[in-house]
């Protein structure tokens, strides 16, 4: 048997978890589509595309509308993704409360983000909606570039020197916006800066017309283990209320810390995490 023959079914079998998991994200943002665009999706023949939604099917994560023959996903995938928090239990517990008195006491969007363990990205997993008619709007489940957001500035701030270097090195720094960070250094400054402050900002960064300003949720070895922000478009900023917005942030999240078994007096130059 050939090399290339010993390693086919590998490559196939790699090929087709590809190709499954394009239907799968192309569902998740069309909401619904038809056979022909989701072979182009997979970049794949109808046919193979066919056999694998029926498969998914089968398995109970898609089903077929029978008047438009367009395919959707079920309500399984929500399950398992569901199921998939259950490590974050006590952080969603701990943060909904201060996240509500946030909510009440600047009526802008509350928004609660956990690190990726494998990608630089930060993900959504808990928010409180804007009052204002004008308002930022964060999606559940949405999985933003560290380097771009408060929210990912505040988490990584709050990690060993080790994790922050590994990081920053595989970082792409891709500029998303007009003022986003393109290189370790920078970025890099601004974490300690974050340390010691407690709070991160990001201005522009991520999108243009929006501000946020995060704080770190610390376990009980002062490791971030979620962030807090506030975002707010940029024409509804006051920038004389910031250093109030910075000390109920600093609050909520010391609140939030210490549910969690974090035991120190604030949240900064007192954390027991190292400057770089």
């Amino acid at each position: 048997m050939s090399m290339s023959s010993q390693h086919s079914p590998k490559t196939e079998n790699v090929a087709a978890v590809l190709k499954v998991f394009s239907v799968l994200e192309a569902l998740v943002e069309e909401r619904s589509a038809g056979l022909a665009d989701l072979a182009h999706t997979a970049m794949t023949s109808k046919s193979t595309a066919h056999r694998l939604l029926q498969t998914m099917a089968d398995l109970g994560y898609v089903a077929q509308d029978p008047d438009t023959e367009k395919y959707h996903l079920t309500l399984k995938l929500f399950s398992l993704g569901a199921k998939s928090l259950r490590g974050q239990e006590d952080v969603l517990r701990v943060a909904d409360r201060v996240m509500g008195g946030l909510s009440r006491a600047t009526g802008e969007a509350i928004n609660l983000g956990v690190m990726d363990g494998h990608d630089q990205r930060v993900t959504y997993i808990h928010k409180y909606d804007s009052t204002y008619s004008l308002a930022m709007q964060s999606k559940l489940g949405y999985r933003n570039p560290l380097h771009s957001t408060s929210l990912g500035k505040a988490l990584l701030a709050f990690r060993a020197d080790d994790e922050v270097n590994d990081r920053l090195a595989r970082m792409q720094f891709v500029k998303l916006a007009p003022r986003t960070i393109t290189d370790a250094a920078t970025l890099h400054t601004e974490l300690m800066q974050v340390r010691a402050t407690g709070i991160a900002e990001e201005i522009e960064e991520s999108e243009a017309g929006v501000r946020c300003m995060a704080t770190p949720v610390l376990d009980h070895m002062g490791t971030s283990a979620a962030a807090i922000s506030v975002a707010f478009p940029l024409f509804r900023f006051d920038e004389a209320k910031k250093p109030e917005i910075a000390a109920q942030l600093r609050a909520a999240g010391l609140e939030a810390s210490r549910a969690l078994g974090y035991s120190g007096a604030a949240i900064g130059t007192a954390s027991p995490v190292g400057a770089g």
